[in-house]
């Protein structure tokens, strides 16, 4: 099992490292750097775009920005990930235009538009970037590198944004120029959640709670199992899953799926079935029905409302069948898994664990897995023998420390 502070490191030292590859790549001192991190989302999935509840907790793993402004219009920004080869991309900011292929950049690239498009007074910025958030395991990389895009650029020029303006601009970036129907979950989440704690947000009216989440003063650890296996919502499942669920609000009546009662969630099944949606398998064979999309959404909201319950009543232990309950649903209502997130599951049940479900928007990416902080190690040890049995390339596993959100290091 990887130890955390072996992919984070100390921020501060990582924090200079920037600076110092920064200086390297312009040719001068940045004005500052700054954080945001990855998440794991504990429960909630698939829920956010539906006016629902989710809980998400941030990671340690953060996503650096070393940053300077520019007087000229034009953004330059670099990583030192290895993406885009090591160049460094070159825009104007009046020249930025959604669904233009700026490939990684174009996240960084659509914040500065959604800041323009907002009437912010934005300059340009040079901008270096690096990152110990895993990419395509489903832990909002690209919610990272939004955040804190937009925290640095709000320093850089004064914009006085607030963390949910922040992460509302962030998350318009993503859905409006690279093209992706996220909800806002993964951004607020890297803007707004506080040292450990996980955070409930409501994303119809975006009110937020910090829930205590100790779970080592528990005798708890929440692992993430990374399957490695790409996540990637870019590819058309994510928007017809979201389209489904339009879809479904439309056919009861409803402005969103939150607005269908788990009491009443019988009744809406009915109604679903006597009308063309079929309440079994989508017509096309592979996906969900309609009834069934709707079902997961509306057990998804109960199962948040009920780990709450859970945790403020003290009983942390009590909400690992919520979360196994969760990946059944989105197994096999929702149809989001694969068979490495299923192994994982399976293989963390049967060696003792006390929960667990994928996280994010599946396909692929990652599972957290609630297990006795004496456990740990052992059932980490059988997911990996598990996925060598069957021929799959060896996760990575670590920890979920429930940490701070975007901020200033320099």
């Amino acid at each position: 099992m990887t130890d955390t502070s072996e992919v984070t490191g100390g921020q501060e030292r990582r924090a200079r490292h920037a600076a110092d590859r920064f200086r390297e790549v312009y040719g001068a001192a940045p004005a500052g750097v700054w954080a945001a991190p990855g998440r794991v989302n504990l429960i909630g999935e698939h829920t956010d775009y539906n006016d629902g509840f989710v809980m998400p907790l941030a990671l340690p793993h953060t996503t650096l920005a070393a940053a300077a402004p520019r007087a000229d219009g034009v953004l330059r920004v670099h990583s030192g990930d290895g993406s885009g080869g090591g160049r460094t991309v070159e825009l104007r900011l009046d020249a930025l235009r959604p669904a233009a292929d700026a490939g990684w950049a174009g996240y960084p690239a659509g914040v500065a538009w959604a800041l323009r498009e907002a009437g912010l007074p934005l300059g340009g910025a040079d901008l270096h970037y690096e990152s110990t958030v895993p990419v395509g395991a489903g832990l909002s990389s690209s919610a990272a590198l939004e955040v804190v895009t937009a925290l640095a650029l709000d320093d850089l020029y004064g914009l006085g944004l607030t963390r949910q303006r922040l992460a509302q601009l962030a998350q318009r970036a993503e859905n409006a120029f690279v093209g992706v129907p996220c909800g806002i979950m993964d951004q607020t989440a890297a803007a707004c959640c506080t040292d450990g704690h996980a955070l409930f947000l409501d994303t119809r009216d975006l009110a937020q709670r910090q829930v205590p989440f100790d779970l080592a003063g528990e005798g708890l650890r929440l692992l993430v199992v990374d399957t490695r296996v790409k996540h990637e919502l870019g590819d058309g499942a994510y928007a017809q899953r979201r389209a489904m669920c339009e879809r479904g609000a439309r056919a009861l009546g409803v402005h969103a799926l939150r607005d269908v009662p788990y009491a009443h969630l019988p009744e809406a099944l009915d109604r679903l079935a006597a009308t063309d949606e079929e309440p079994g398998a989508g017509k096309d064979g592979g996906g969900p029905g309609t009834a069934a999309v709707v079902r997961h959404v509306v057990t998804e909201n109960r199962r948040v409302e009920e780990v709450i319950a859970r945790l403020d009543a003290g009983e942390p232990r009590a909400i690992g069948p919520l979360l196994t309950a969760g990946h059944a649903s989105l197994r096999d209502d929702f149809r989001v898994s694969c068979a490495e997130l299923d192994l994982a599951v399976e293989t963390a049940g049967a060696a003792g664990a006390l929960g667990a479900r994928m996280t994010g928007g599946g396909f692929g990416g990652s599972a957290v897995v609630l297990v006795e902080e004496a456990a740990a190690d052992a059932v980490a040890a059988r997911i990996t023998q598990a996925f060598a049995a069957a021929g799959h390339t060896e996760p990575r596993i670590f920890p979920a420390v429930p940490s701070a959100g975007a901020r200033r290091l320099v």
